[in-house]
């Protein structure tokens, strides 16, 4: 079994139409380690042409994978799902080396991307219509469902197996050809994962991967293609508006999964040991680079100090380090643009009120680090109350009842994803009904699930992915046929 990535076959070219080339242009992108700052590979820079080939690869490969038997798809995403199962190890190292996660959270990351394939799998034989009566009783209805057409999928960074399988594994399940275009800071994985479906039997065509460092250009040439009938987003809110008003002008369906602000509520009443395991696992998953991250924690006052000095404990015995070695636990940021950021919220956090209980300083070392840190005292005036800090800073804010901190929480333009921890289930259910967002976890620091739908509200998107229906349901048109007989 293989563990330790091929960077060079990893990095062998856009993947278009089954085969692997070089960009029109010949130029590359450098692949950064976030860890050492070395660069660790590099990929092709497509361009226009580049794009309007991936297009046409798609649009060739349409009918016959639209036309092939639900169950020999399923069969296919099976195969997808057990060659990445097989080859956990290498894809970990891979996400670990160009992402700069934890070798723990990547070993995890790749556990929830295969899943996908294993879902949809068994969603790809369950696609079913519809049939009955009008009820004037003048004819019969028939709806028939049926792949929206090729799609094009933007993926982000921190997540860079699990945020592109999510889109792929329903969208081939449905009879749907994609164009992947992952983040170009961490696009080995995609690469790699290219190969796997292609050795899986995922026929040319079917899957196109493109990188490129003009995102604007090249999305914009692919939208404009009447052949294109799907956007599917997955990044920034402010991204996701332009990207929404691109696809607008040509009336494509779109799917937005855009930022969070998650708010991490605990009453007086919580089970404290639980609800610091839970801020963890919400915090410091992928060292807080989640959109699902609790970027907000507000603790009654009564559990307030308990909880501070537990998390501070937690916080001060994780060890950080470079992604790929085993015993870290907080890797470097993604680059060091996002390590400014985060100095720059809990530089305004500390100016309006904050106290620093622990990190706040950035190592003397190689690498885009940045320690995890708690806050005290923070203000809800300040620039972290209302951005996604996507770091490994908790600030915490005192409140003293149920309805101020549900106003709080739903302060925010945001609503992807909301924690809540108490021993009263019925205080639980009804914060969870009254807080804005799209996915509540009661009593849980974790909450992505394939068979549950993922996705939010407000300024968090638009559509959901995952779920019983709900994933695959993106990625098809409901035809009716009225007939008599």
């Amino acid at each position: 079994m293989t563990t330790s990535p091929d960077l060079q076959a990893a990095s062998r070219g856009l993947y278009i139409g089954g085969e692997w080339r070089a960009a029109a242009g010949g130029g590359m992108i450098d692949v950064v380690d976030p860890s050492t700052e070395a660069v660790l590979a590099n990929v092709p820079d497509a361009t226009l042409t580049d794009a309007a080939a991936a297009v046409d690869a798609a649009a060739k490969a349409a009918p016959g994978w639209r036309d092939t038997p639900p169950r020999k798809r399923s069969e296919i995403l099976r195969r997808c799902f057990e060659l990445m199962v097989e080859r956990a190890d290498m894809l970990a190292t891979l996400i670990s080396l160009e992402n700069g996660k934890a070798l723990r959270d990547a070993k995890g990351e790749v556990a929830y991307a295969a899943e996908f394939f294993r879902w949809n799998a068994e969603e790809a034989v369950r696609i079913t219509g519809e049939f009955g009566m009008a009820p004037a009783g003048t004819n019969r209805i028939v709806v028939d469902y049926q792949p929206i057409g090729i799609c094009l999928m933007i993926t982000p960074w921190n997540f860079p197996a699990a945020m592109a399988t999510r889109k792929i594994a329903p969208a081939l399940a449905a009879g749907c050809t994609v164009i992947l275009k992952p983040a170009s800071e961490t696009p080995l994985t995609a690469y790699a994962l290219a190969a796997i479906y292609e050795e899986a039997g995922v026929p040319p065509g079917v899957v196109n991967v493109l990188t490129t460092t003009a995102p604007g250009p090249v999305t914009a040439v692919i939208l404009a293609d009447p052949r294109v009938r799907k956007l599917s987003f997955t990044g920034s809110t402010g991204v996701g508006r332009a990207l929404l008003a691109e696809a607008a002008k040509h009336v494509i369906s779109c799917a937005m999964e855009l930022g969070g602000n998650a708010p991490f509520i605990v009453f007086d009443d919580a089970d404290l040991d639980a609800a610091l395991d839970g801020a963890m696992i919400a915090k410091m998953r992928n060292a807080g680079e989640a959109c699902t991250a609790a970027n907000r924690l507000y603790v009654q006052s009564g559990i307030h100090d308990a909880f501070t000095a537990g998390l501070v404990e937690r916080m001060e015995a994780l060890r950080l380090g470079p992604g790929a070695e085993p015993e870290t636990e907080c890797g470097p940021m993604i680059t060091r643009k996002a390590v400014e950021k985060i100095e720059r919220l809990v530089d305004d956090a500390i100016a309006k009120g904050a106290k620093v209980v622990t990190g706040a300083a950035r190592p003397n070392r190689p690498g885009f680090f940045y320690p995890p840190t708690v806050l005290t005292n923070a203000s809800d005036g300040a620039k972290m109350a209302a951005e996604e800090i996507f770091g490994p800073v908790a600030p915490i804010y005192r409140f003293e009842d149920e309805a101020e901190v549900v106003a709080r929480a739903n302060n925010t333009e945001y609503g992807l994803a909301a924690y809540i921890y108490t021993r009263d289930i019925s205080k639980g259910l009804r914060v969870a009904g009254a807080v804005e967002a799209g996915m509540i976890g009661l009593n849980r620091g974790l909450v992505s699930d394939p068979a549950a739908p993922f996705g939010g509200v407000k300024q968090s998107g638009l559509g959901r992915e995952g779920g019983q229906h709900h994933g695959i349901a993106e990625f098809m048109e409901a035809k009716y046929i009225a007939t008599s007989f």
